[in-house]
């Protein structure tokens, strides 16, 4: 089991140390698993206990001049890593300015990553900062537990507002309540409520135009037949939504929302070459 990879364009790097960036906002663990073509980084607190769940993929050669794996077999061409994101983000911030960067798998006391970072330097001789990163390796039984998870038969899929003017409306009605209805309807109608004994609030968005998933995967069964105007709602945990809003780093070229009504909102960001799912039960 073997990798090894380099990013030397400075856009690149910068870039992926966003982007973990994002991911160590909404996970402290997460389990990074690397193949051929992407790497994916996967966090699944079991959505059925109350836990959200994430999957971001990103294809490697948008990112690393040099990207060299070998899995644990031929037949099994994968490696699957556990991980605390931070400290990969750690490791990154300090190569903002760096030359290259070079990451490896290596088992000295214990599997890490070796992220090493080769600075600029005005002599002849490089400067190269080192970082290990202790990691766990995920045995091959295991990976079924790891496997994308499937879009949920949803009854409203809308298009998000700006980021950024929903965190604002999100950041300010966490300081009223733990937990926040979102509801939709198939007309482009999305509301923000709480509601707690001394208080109610909503915000309201219109115009934002419903995905046309429906046509395109057929997944779309319950909401097919769907009165337009009603609307689906779950009642979800506040903080894991203001998570997810002010872990953005980079704004994304789509984001969207399915809601599956009262079971869970599913959340999909797509950049040019990332893209991150992720899921928040609701609470009932």
């Amino acid at each position: 089991m073997r990798f090894r990879a380099k990013i030397v364009d400075l856009a690149c790097l910068n870039h992926f140390s966003r982007i973990i960036n994002t991911i160590a906002k909404l996970a402290k663990t997460c389990i990074l698993r690397l193949t051929v073509c992407k790497l994916y980084f996967i966090l699944s607190d079991k959505v059925a206990n109350g836990g959200a769940g994430m999957w971001c993929e990103l294809s490697q050669g948008n990112f690393f001049d040099e990207f060299q794996m070998e899995g644990v077999a031929a037949e099994h061409n994968e490696i699957y890593l556990e991980l605390m994101p931070e400290n990969l983000s750690r490791a990154l911030k300090t190569a903002q300015s760096a030359k290259a960067v070079k990451i490896k798998l290596t088992n000295k006391h214990c599997p890490c990553l070796r992220v090493a970072v080769e600075m600029p330097s005005f002599s002849s001789s490089s400067r190269i900062v080192t970082h290990d990163i202790p990691v766990g390796v995920i045995p091959r039984r295991m990976w079924n537990d790891f496997r994308e998870p499937s879009v949920p038969d949803f009854d409203v899929s809308i298009y998000l507002p700006m980021l950024k003017t929903m965190k604002s409306v999100v950041e300010r009605m966490k300081n009223l309540s733990n937990f926040v209805v979102i509801e939709a309807n198939l007309s482009g109608e999305m509301n923000l409520k709480i509601e707690t004994d001394l208080v109610s609030v909503t915000t309201h968005f219109k115009d934002l135009g419903n995905p046309p998933w429906a046509s395109e995967h057929g997944c779309q069964s319950t909401a097919q037949h769907r009165n337009l105007e009603s609307m689906a709602e779950a009642c979800i945990d506040i903080k894991k939504l203001q998570q997810l809003l002010a872990g953005q780093q980079v704004i994304p070229r789509k984001a969207l929302c399915n809601i599956v009504h009262k079971r869970i909102v599913h959340f999909i960001l797509l950049h040019e070459e990332v893209s991150l799912q992720y899921f928040i039960p609701a609470i009932a």
